[in-house]
């Protein structure tokens, strides 16, 4: 007999992980944290994983931050002056900024930051286009020369999730231009300790002493970010059950994202807290690879829309609670003011009329050309989508291979532009924060840039033109009709399915205080007592 984890947690509640062994003093100034999947790939500006994102948060800072609106505020910067052309920004650094080997924050450093960034994020491409020159007349001073005005660009290297703009020190960013960067060497409030990485299982941060946190209140990753713990450890655990135990037994602190399944046994502690992570919640979505048969057929895309059920989704990954999720009939996320639900005509029209589905799969033209789906097993959130995607394409007549794998062996395959028969793939699913994906620009998932972009590579002369067009108006009316235009293109060419809104739980001990909503995790104003 198969026992589901809960039962299982239930009758081993001792089955713990091992932990390093450690004083008392020394444990109660560390704070313990198991993040959602392991920490892949240690370069946050060039993964856009969640957990990169966070991993970047404790050991690097950003001349900007942005509250819960996506307003900006100086973070590094002390401030800045436009120029009556609007081509000439000119930032000033705040005193006394230093690098974790000591070395102060220079501008240069921020100017090579910049451009290596601008290279590689969504947004950042579009800023980068608009770029004429970085200029460093002193060490506190930037001076970013434009082409053409670039009136959001505070909104872009101020955005807080997926590649946000990191300062790294110019020598390290020098020695990797185009590649992942190796030593972690940031400004942020925690300092990365590289030798007691143990992959998979460890990744450890001590307090950065040099750190000068500004003076406001923390707001998500704006404001003062005071690091009341000496260190923080991150425990990687792929056995949610045992995360759960661990919690309950007080061996962790923290678990960054509460599986469904296992709240209602957490809920019971009264040693432990439960809240809501991100007001603004996730989106689910299904990424097609647009490259290869049979995804770069939109008719094949427009009928997967149709027929796909955004509830069963959000139902199986938070356990049927009905606050805890939103369906949504939009390509942008319905949480966002102002977006309008104008696919509720299209999403899951054709759910439960078998013969329509027939008829309509017919008329895409498919031709039983295989669909492998990547599903990473070791991810709470995401394990449950692959085969629910995978039962509804097999009962609407296609052929679908589903394969399970970690989630840093996903990253690595989806990243193939292969055909399926040469280990390549036809659908990944991810999780977005509503935020990172809030406008044109930043929205990843439905950017047409091909190659350049996001795995599946979707491809679009009409939506990047309505894009920059879209960047460049100056007034409300403008900016409203193109971004009605650009969410009509991606309803007709789905570039990626959304499959609804979540709002994941995170899950702590009674005992600390001062943790903050965000779309990360941060380490920052959390405190025990």
């Amino acid at each position: 007999m198969t026992m589901r984890r809960r039962d299982l947690l239930k009758a081993a509640p001792a089955a713990l992980l091992p932990m390093p062994a450690l004083g008392q003093n020394m444990r109660s100034r560390t704070l313990r944290l198991v993040p959602s999947t392991d920490l892949v790939s240690l370069d946050p500006v060039i993964s856009t994983a969640l957990v990169a994102v966070q991993h970047g948060y404790h050991v690097f800072d950003t001349l900007y931050g942005v509250d819960g609106q996506m307003r900006p505020h100086p973070q590094m910067a002390e401030g800045h002056q436009v120029s009556d052309d609007n081509l000439t920004w000119t930032i000033r650094l705040r005193d006394g900024l230093r690098f974790h080997d000591g070395e102060p924050v220079r501008s240069r450093d921020c100017a090579a930051s910049l451009e290596r960034w601008s290279r590689r994020d969504v947004y950042g491409r579009v800023y980068g286009a608009a770029v004429e020159a970085y200029e460093t007349p002193d060490d506190r001073t930037l001076r970013i020369r434009l082409k053409t005005p670039f009136p959001r660009l505070l909104q872009a290297i101020g955005k807080p999730h997926s590649s946000p703009a990191f300062m790294m020190p110019e020598r390290i960013v020098k020695a990797s231009p185009d590649t992942p960067i190796s030593e972690m060497v940031g400004s942020g409030p925690y300092r990365f300790l590289a030798s007691e990485m143990d992959s998979g299982n460890l990744f450890a941060y001590a307090k950065f002493d040099g750190y000068r946190p500004r003076d406001e209140a923390p707001n998500w990753t704006s404001g003062g970010k005071v690091a009341h713990f000496d260190r923080v450890e991150w425990r990687v655990i792929s056995d949610k059950s045992t995360a759960v135990s661990a919690l309950l037994q007080g061996e962790v602190d923290w678990i960054e994202n509460l599986p469904a399944d296992l709240e209602p046994l957490a809920a019971r502690s009264r040693d432990v807290r439960i809240q809501n992570a991100d007001t603004l919640g996730t989106v689910l979505v299904m990424r097609f690879n647009h490259l290869t048969a049979p995804f770069n057929n939109p008719a094949l895309r427009r009928f997967v829309l149709e027929v796909a059920k955004q509830s069963d989704y959000l139902a199986t990954v938070t356990g049927g609670s009905p606050d805890a999720w939103r369906e949504c009939a939009a390509m942008y996320p319905c949480t966002i003011a102002g977006v309008e639900e104008i696919g509720k005509e299209r999403f899951g029209r054709l759910v439960g009329n078998e013969a329509a589905m027939r008829e309509a799969l017919r008329a895409t033209g498919y031709n039983n050309e295989k669909i492998v789906i990547l599903n990473p097993a070791d991810s709470a959130a995401l394990a449950p989508l692959g085969p629910i995607t995978a039962d509804l394409l097999k009962r609407a007549g296609l052929n679908v291979d589903l394969q399970d794998m970690d989630w840093g062996t996903l990253l690595q395959r989806r990243g193939s532009k292969a055909p399926v028969e040469e280990n390549g793939w036809s659908i990944f699913h991810s999780t977005w924060p509503s935020i990172a994906i809030a406008d044109p620009v930043q929205n990843t998932t439905m950017r047409g840039e091909g190659s350049r972009g996001w795995p599946g590579w979707y491809e679009s002369a009409e939506m990047e033109s309505l894009t920059a067009r879209w960047l460049a108006a100056t007034d409300t009316a403008a900016q409203a009709r193109l971004q009605s235009e650009i969410h009509a293109l991606a309803l007709r060419e789905v570039p990626t399915l959304p499959l609804g809104i979540y709002f994941p739980k995170t899950a702590y001990r009674r005992d600390l205080t001062g943790v903050l909503d965000g779309s990360v995790r941060y380490p920052w104003n959390v405190r025990r007592g």
